[in-house]
């Protein structure tokens, strides 16, 4: 029968595509995952791996245990936390995900928050876009996830956690009053600012203001803070979510904007696996969020 140990070289396998790589990955030698391997292949009468002279690649047939091996591991891992978690709230470890355009707003006010509450919890933090957060969870390299809502993959339950409105930034040069409220037409879609493709919240923004995926100036940031500084020096407009507001626009050379209602925005919220164990923890997670933030209470958890 195949062992947890060999689906878990097979996955390393297939994200390294090189039998040395992913054997460091795991922390054994070259000739032990490799006789691993062909051992799987055996017992399977298939070959998982077409073996080059400096690279490897998954045969259709490996894609295809690799895969479902992944989700048996992610199972396995939702069993140990099972166990090792059950009647008590929030301590070991936990490994959350979180989008870039969330992270340096929300982990500042939330972490110290999770230290005075739970003391006897890890957190440790992956910040990447929504895509290969929402893969490594559901491989299982990752418990939960904080992102924008809404989420379509079947085997991903949400909690909304709350509302995030945005708002038009502009050069404080820019003739319109800071008390005027702007609507979608008023946005020159020649000056908008977005960030690179992958954010949704570039996604979002180009949804309301009903333009192309091409950013019409041609720029696409890595990061808000630097879209933030463009408007600043008088570069173009952008949308910013209304709790990177405090932080993004202190300069005094930016302008901000509400918009008519109903406003544009974000939904954020937890997402998780289904078949994870530690739903209670996550349930715990979102109160505390909401409350470092000052945010209204969380809606009940639902299902996407």
């Amino acid at each position: 029968m195949i062992t947890l140990k060999q689906l878990r070289y097979l996955s390393a396998l297939a994200e390294h595509r090189h039998f040395g790589r992913a054997a460091e990955a795991c922390a054994v030698t070259q000739p032990a995952l490799s006789m691993q391997i062909r051992e799987m292949e055996k017992l399977l009468g298939a070959d998982l791996v077409e073996r080059r002279s400096n690279n490897v690649a998954l045969t259709d047939i490996g894609i295809g245990v690799a895969r479902r091996g992944e989700q048996v591991l992610a199972a396995a891992r939702d069993l140990e936390e099972f166990a090792r978690h059950h009647g008590r709230l929030l301590t070991g470890r936990l490994v959350l995900g979180i989008i870039p355009t969330l992270a340096p707003y929300v982990l500042p006010r939330l972490l110290p928050a999770l230290q005075r509450r739970h003391p006897n919890l890890r957190v440790d933090l992956r910040e990447t876009q929504t895509k290969p957060l929402l893969d490594e969870l559901s491989r299982g390299d990752i418990d939960v996830v904080l992102l924008a809502l809404p989420v379509s993959e079947p085997d991903i339950e949400t909690q909304r956690l709350f509302d995030d409105p945005f708002l038009l930034a502009v050069s404080a040069d820019d003739p319109r009053p800071a008390t005027k409220r702007v609507e979608a037409d008023d946005i020159d879609r020649t000056q908008l600012i977005l960030l690179e493709e992958g954010h949704c919240l570039r996604d979002q923004a180009l949804a309301y203001c009903g333009t192309d995926r091409r950013s019409p100036l041609g720029l696409g940031a890595t990061s808000l803070a630097t879209v933030m500084q463009m408007v600043a020096n008088g570069y173009g407009i952008t949308l910013v979510p209304q709790v990177a507001a405090d932080v993004e626009a202190h300069d005094e050379r930016v302008k901000l904007l509400r918009f008519v209602q109903p406003q544009p925005g974000r939904t954020v919220g937890l997402g998780w696996r289904r078949t994870s164990a530690r739903k209670a923890d996550f349930v715990a997670l979102g109160q505390v969020i909401t409350e470092a933030l000052g945010m209204e209470t969380a809606r009940p958890a639902r299902r996407s």
